[in-house]
């Protein structure tokens, strides 16, 4: 089932090079965000010639910031369960962010109401991509978890700086300094829930919007799950993490009327 998943995967991301199997997706940058709609693909063309349009002309983009949002949360909502367990991983510089893919016969994920999704992977933005009156928290992480026909749900947790976190001390100390190199070998076991609020694992406490992938192809149909409570790490482990990467956040998008839902 993974195989499958990781296929759909990458049919969602990038369909659009199908039918050139040497080309690979136009490189982007942080600090050009505003014009990722823009980006061409030389190798194809219209409507294939600008592979991040969505990034300008969706609708349901990610991320938000909370304050602008109206929240509601007399609609009855899923229970949310982070059925995580232990993995052997591979730790990831992706070019972007610090990154963990779990294994192909990782059997963890998340539980929304009767259904599981997959965890594929999580990674990290520093400073928060989901913001408050503007307010960026130090960092924060994404548990991406993506259903056999491609649909995306996104657990968002906020990092403050605090007490040092063994966990994240772990991802730090096995992902390599090189872009593009992945860790493989490290024999690492590793929980995912290490990493997450102390809360209720199978009841989790959340807020939930539509939205998108927040880097390219920016596309949308993502679910996004925030948890209301953070994890903390030293001050010392946010210079670590920002010795890999810094300001890899996209700043926030325009809501369009979209309402945020609560089971709190």
């Amino acid at each position: 089932m993974r195989s499958k998943i990781l296929g759909n995967v990458s049919a969602l991301f990038f369909s659009f090079y199908a039918i050139n199997a040497v080309s690979s997706p136009p490189h982007w940058h942080y600090d050009e965000q505003s014009t990722w709609w823009a980006v061409e693909d030389t190798s194809q063309s219209i409507p294939l010639l600008y592979p991040y349009a969505e990034c300008g002309v969706g609708k349901r983009q990610s991320p938000v910031d909370l304050a602008a949002a109206e929240f509601n949360n007399s609609k009855p909502l899923n229970r949310l369960a982070a059925l995580y367990d232990t993995d052997t991983p591979t730790f990831y510089n992706n070019g972007h962010s610090v990154q963990v893919n779990t294994s192909l016969d990782y059997s963890g994920g998340l539980r929304i109401g009767e259904e599981s999704i997959p965890l594929i992977q999580f990674h990290l933005h520093e400073p928060s991509e989901h913001v408050i009156n503007g307010q960026h928290f130090p960092a924060e992480l994404h548990f991406v978890h993506i259903n056999e026909d491609g649909r995306i749900a996104v657990l968002a947790v906020a990092i403050e700086t605090g007490n040092e976190n063994p966990a994240f001390q772990t991802i730090l100390d096995n992902t390599p300094v090189q872009e593009g190199e992945q860790n493989t070998n490290s024999g690492v076991q590793f929980n995912p829930a290490a990493l997450l609020p102390q809360q209720d694992h199978d009841n989790l406490e959340y807020f939930t919007l539509a939205g998108s992938l927040t880097t390219p192809p920016c596309s949308e149909g993502v679910q996004w799950y925030l948890l209301s409570d953070v994890i903390t790490i030293s001050t010392a482990q946010l210079e670590q993490l920002k010795s890999f990467y810094t300001n890899n956040a996209r700043v926030a998008q325009d809501l369009n009327g979209r309402a945020i839902l609560s089971n709190q």
